[in-house]
């Protein structure tokens, strides 16, 4: 077949930013306490900080350079929430969104633009119930785990090591509207592999057999059909049980007898968090969670181990006195369900590693010099950028609507 080799070295493989070329840079929070496991924690936050003026809002809020309390801010797309500035602020709590805040860490934000140093704006016009989003992760020589994760929830592109990767939306409009792929890249794969390929398709690939590499995540396209699917059987998998059930799917299930449960209940405030492996149990101080498969414990992304973060995120000590250290009191029932999931997703993830690994070993490959032959490179500067998006209105600062 032509434009096709055997050996295709991986810095030859295209480029994940050549295949979804718009991407977004990750998300600046400024101020660690908008963010918080539970929904409670942010509402008591809130109305501890509308409750104080003056200079003790000031110091709660936690100015900086791009936010203060004075800051005229226009609201985020898609939300309902207050446009003066904040120092005069005293309604209620917005209602809090879901934020996978870094790897296999869904938490809740405040979607409040006068909250956030650096929103993103234009991932949040695009975020509804058919968006994924793709979130490259950090390159780190020599560590293990995925190069690439997806997720239905905004994602603030955090990375537990290196360089925080890019955050690439699998449609450009609302609605499953516009892919985010080159143009020319589907027509292209869709004559090579001999049945319609769709962007859904293009992320399945993607998800299971990109490799990491300093210059970014490497994306090798096959040359026989056959790999070509069984890598987007793969791929979609993958990427079902990282989405949890959202967008209508199942909730990811490992069989009756290897399901974790809580063997001992986890006390009010656990300080520690370990693994017995004779045992396959987990254990938070006195607390026991069992089965918990070795590959579940030992599942890393840039060289952190996912359930040590996913517990620290949730037990380290806050500094006194700010909005950070308002927190549970106890440890609450619905954190118990989340480890069970998280534990449940690992697990499920390390089984395919086989899998991936058998993919990554097949071949030819297709040379980037036929995707340029083919016209599908270089990029156009237009599919680097984010579409317009002017179905509806933006509220600007002090209740004035955005021009768009």
């Amino acid at each position: 077949m032509r434009g096709v080799t055997d050996d295709v070295p991986l810095d030859d493989a295209p480029l994940l930013d050549e295949l979804m070329p718009w991407s977004v840079a990750p998300l600046r929070l400024g101020r660690s306490w908008i963010v918080a496991p539970d929904v409670r924690t942010l509402r008591a936050r809130w109305e501890r900080l509308v409750g104080a003026e003056g200079a003790e809002r000031e110091e709660l809020f936690r100015p900086s350079r791009a936010r203060t309390p004075s800051s005229s801010v226009a609201a985020l797309p898609g939300q309902r929430t207050g446009t003066v500035r904040f120092a005069r602020e005293s309604g209620p709590c917005p209602e809090p969104v879901r934020l996978a805040h870094g790897p296999f860490d869904e938490q809740w934000l405040l979607p409040d633009h006068r909250l956030i140093d650096t929103a993103r704006p234009e991932l949040w016009r695009v975020a509804d119930a058919r968006q994924h989003f793709v979130v490259e992760q950090g390159y780190v020589p020599g560590a293990a785990g995925p190069a690439l994760l997806v997720t239905a929830a905004l994602p603030d592109g955090r990375s537990p090591a290196g360089r925080p990767g890019r955050i690439r939306p699998l449609f450009r409009r609302p609605g499953g509207e516009e892919p985010n792929v080159v143009p020319g890249l589907l027509p292209l794969l869709s004559e090579r592999y001999g049945g319609q390929v769709t962007a859904h398709d293009v992320l399945a690939w993607a998800v299971a057999a990109a490799r990491p590499s300093a210059a970014g995540c490497r994306v090798p396209l096959p040359a026989r059909p056959d790999v070509w699917s069984t890598g987007v059987e793969l791929g979609r998998r993958l990427t079902d049980i990282q989405l949890r059930g959202a967008h209508g799917g199942e909730r990811p299930r490992l069989p009756g007898g290897r399901r974790p449960y809580v063997r001992a209940p986890i006390p009010a405030r656990p300080t520690t968090l370990a693994y017995e492996r004779g045992e396959e149990t987990l254990a938070l101080d006195e607390g026991r969670i069992s089965p918990v498969p070795a590959e579940a414990w030992e599942f890393h992304v840039g060289g952190v181990r996912m359930l040590e973060q996913w517990f620290a995120h949730r037990t380290a000590p806050a500094e006194p006195g700010g909005l950070e250290a308002i927190g549970p009191a106890a440890w609450p029932q619905e954190w118990t369900s989340e480890l069970l999931e998280l534990i449940t997703v690992l697990a499920l993830l390390a089984e395919r590693d086989g899998e991936r690994a058998a993919l990554a070993a097949e071949g030819p490959w297709m040379p980037r010099a036929a995707l340029r032959e083919a016209g599908v490179l270089p990029v156009p500067d237009t599919a680097r950028r984010p579409a317009s998006v002017l179905d509806h209105q933006e509220e600007g600062p002090e209740g004035q609507f955005a021009l768009l």
